[in-house]
C-alpha cells in the first residue's frame, strides 16, 4: 500500500468521520457497557440448535474485520475469539442503519441485541442498537498474511496481532509460561524482589553495557546486565533463603533470530544448595512451562521432536569437546598448547587467551549447536567463571553449567562464590582481562566485596532466558517472534 493510497482511505475515512458526527454520534465514547466476550457465547450456546432465536439480551464489543450484504452481517472480532452481528431495518431505526452503513473494516464498535443460530449454524447476535466506539483513520494492510510483511509485523505489533492470530497466541502462551515460572516458585516458598535496572557499576555477567546519565547527581549510570550482585546482597541481608526476579536486562550487543538488546530474565538463589539442586530446579520449571504451554513435555521446534522430561543428560565440556573433537584439553598443561589445538581446528584467538578460553572457545564454535536435546554442561573452566566456586575435584574448573536444548543456551547456574577474598582475587583477574581490552570483562565491584565479608550462606542461583524459552514452547523461528516489541534496525 503507498502513502498516496493510505492519504485516499484515510480522506474517505474521515468524510464518514464527519457524516457519523453530523448525526450527533460520538466516534470515540468514554466506554460502553458489554456484558459478554465471543468466546464466552461460543461455550455458553454450544447446545443453540440451527435456526433457533433466544430471548437473551447481550452485549459484545469488539473490531469489525469483515462485512457483507452492505453491512447487514458483520464479522465482529474480540480478545477470545469471533461473533457475526445481523443489522436488520426491522430491529434498527434510521439513524441506527445510517451508522451501520458509515462503518469500516477495522472500526471498533458496540452492539446490543439477542443471540440466536442462524441456519447455517452461525452464532449470531441480532442487533438492536450499534455504537461505534472507535473510528479507525486507517485500514488494514491488503494482502496481510502475518509473515507475508516481515518488517510490518515487528514495526507496527498492533497491526501483526490485529490480523495475525497465531502472533497473538504467541504472545498469550508467553504470559503463560512466566506466570508458570512465578506460581512453580512461589509455591517452594521463593519470595519475589525488585533489584536496580540502573546500576554504577554493571555486574554479574560478561557483556558490555548501555550508558546513560543521570543529570542531578552528574553521574553516568549503566542499564543492568543482570540482577545477580543486587540479589546476593540480599542474600547476605538475610531477606529471604529463597529469593527470585523476573527481570529485563540489557546488553549493547548484536541483533539476531535468538538475540535481543533487550530482554527477560529469571534469576534465582536458594541458600545451603549447590548447583546439583539447580540442575533440578532447571528441570522442573522447564518442564511445567512446557506442560502450561502445550500439555506434553514433547515439543516439535522446526520440524525436530525433542523431549524434555527430566532427567537430562548431563557431560562436562572437556568431554564433550574431546567427542567431537578429539582433543583432550584436559590433558593440555599449558595456555600456548591449548591455544594452537583451538588453532588448528580454525578458531581464532588472541596470543593472550589463555587455556579456559580456548577450552570455551572450542566448545563454543564445535559443539553448542550439535546440542540438541536436553543437556546440562558442566565443568566451565575457572576463568570464564568469576562468580563461581572452583570445582571440588580440579582447580582448573568450577561447579557451573549451562543447560542446552535445540544448540541454545537456556539456563546458567552456580555453586555461588562466597569468599570475599577469592572472590577479589577474580575480580582482579577480570579487571586485568579489562586492561587487556576484552570491554566485557566484569569490573570490580567493591562494595559487593565489602557485603560478602559479612557473610553470604552456600547458595546455589540460576538464570533462565524467558525468551529462548518461549521460542522453544512455541516454535517461533525469531526471538522477535516472542517479544511484543523487539529492537529494531532504524528505517531509511
Amino acid at each position: 500500500m503507498t502513502g498516496e493510497d493510505d492519504n485516499q482511505f484515510r480522506a474517505a475515512r474521515l468524510d464518514k468521520l464527519g457524516q457519523l458526527k453530523a448525526l450527533g454520534v460520538d466516534p470515540y465514547p468514554y466506554a460502553f457497557a458489554r456484558s459478554a466476550e465471543a468466546g464466552v457465547l461460543e461455550e455458553r450456546y454450544a447446545d443453540l440448535a440451527p435456526d433457533s432465536v433466544t430471548a437473551d439480551r447481550v452485549a459484545v464489543a469488539g473490531r469489525v474485520r469483515a462485512m457483507r450484504n452492505g453491512g447487514m452481517f458483520i464479522d465482529l472480532h474480540d480478545s477470545s475469539g469471533k461473533i457475526q452481528i445481523f443489522s436488520d431495518k426491522k430491529l434498527l431505526s434510521e439513524q441506527q442503519l445510517a451508522v451501520v452503513r458509515l462503518l469500516d473494516l477495522g472500526d471498533i464498535i458496540g452492539v446490543e441485541g439477542i443471540v440466536r443460530r442462524t441456519r447455517r449454524g452461525e452464532l449470531t447476535v441480532n442487533a438492536t442498537e450499534v455504537a461505534v466506539l472507535a473510528k479507525a483513520l486507517l485500514p488494514l494492510p491488503e494482502k496481510y498474511h502475518g509473515l507475508a510483511d516481515v518488517e510490518t509485523r515487528y514495526r507496527q505489533r498492533y497491526l501483526d496481532l490485529i490480523v495475525n492470530e497465531d502472533s497473538r497466541a504467541v504472545l498469550r502462551q508467553r504470559s503463560r509460561i512466566i506466570a508458570s515460572i512465578r506460581r512453580r516458585l512461589v509455591e517452594r516458598g521463593f519470595l519475589e524482589v525488585e533489584t536496580p535496572m540502573l546500576q554504577a557499576i554493571p555486574g554479574g555477567a560478561a557483556a558490555k553495557p548501555f550508558i546513560t546519565h543521570h543529570n542531578a547527581l552528574d553521574i553516568d549510570l549503566y542499564l543492568r546486565i543482570s540482577p545477580e550482585l543486587f540479589l546476593k546482597r540480599l542474600l547476605v541481608g538475610g531477606l529471604s533463603d529463597k529469593l527470585f526476579e523476573i527481570n529485563r536486562n540489557f546488553r549493547n550487543e548484536g541483533i539476531s533470530p535468538r538475540h535481543n538488546p533487550e530482554f527477560t530474565l529469571l534469576e534465582l538463589y536458594q541458600a545451603y544448595v549447590d548447583y546439583e539442586a539447580m540442575m533440578e530446579m532447571t528441570e522442573h520449571l522447564v518442564t511445567e512451562a512446557a506442560l502450561t504451554a502445550g500439555s506434553t513435555t514433547r515439543i516439535v521446534y522446526g520440524g525436530k521432536a525433542i523431549e524434555l522430561a527430566a532427567p537430562w543428560r548431563r557431560a562436562p565440556m572437556a568431554a564433550l569437546v574431546l567427542e567431537h573433537t578429539g582433543i583432550d584439553f584436559l590433558a593440555i598443561d599449558s595456555a600456548a598448547v591449548a591455544r594452537a589445538a583451538a588453532r588448528r581446528l580454525g578458531i581464532e584467538l588472541a596470543d593472550t587467551a589463555d587455556w579456559g578460553h580456548a577450552l570455551y572457545a572450542v566448545f563454543n564454535t564445535r559443539v553448542e549447536s550439535l546440542l540438541i536435546e536436553p543437556i546440562h554442561v558442566t565443568g566451565f573452566p575457572r576463568e570464564i567463571s568469576p562468580l563461581t566456586k572452583t570445582d571440588r575435584n580440579d582447580p582448573r574448573l568450577t561447579e557451573r553449567f549451562e543447560s542446552f536444548i535445540n544448540g541454545w543456551e537456556i539456563a546458567n547456574a552456580y555453586s555461588e562464590l562466597n569468599d570475599p577474598q577469592e572472590q577479589l582475587v577474580r575480580f582482579q583477574a577480570q579487571m586485568r582481562e579489562r586492561e587487556l581490552g576484552d570491554e566485557d570483562a566484569q569490573r570490580l565491584d567493591a562494595d559487593f566485596v565489602t557485603a560478602l565479608e559479612h557473610g553470604m550462606p552456600p547458595a546455589g542461583g540460576l538464570g533462565i532466558g524467558i525468551d529462548r524459552l518461549v521460542m522453544l514452547l512455541t516454535d517461533s523461528p525469531s526471538i522477535r517472534d516472542v517479544i511484543a516489541f523487539p529492537t529494531l534496525r532504524p528505517k531509511g
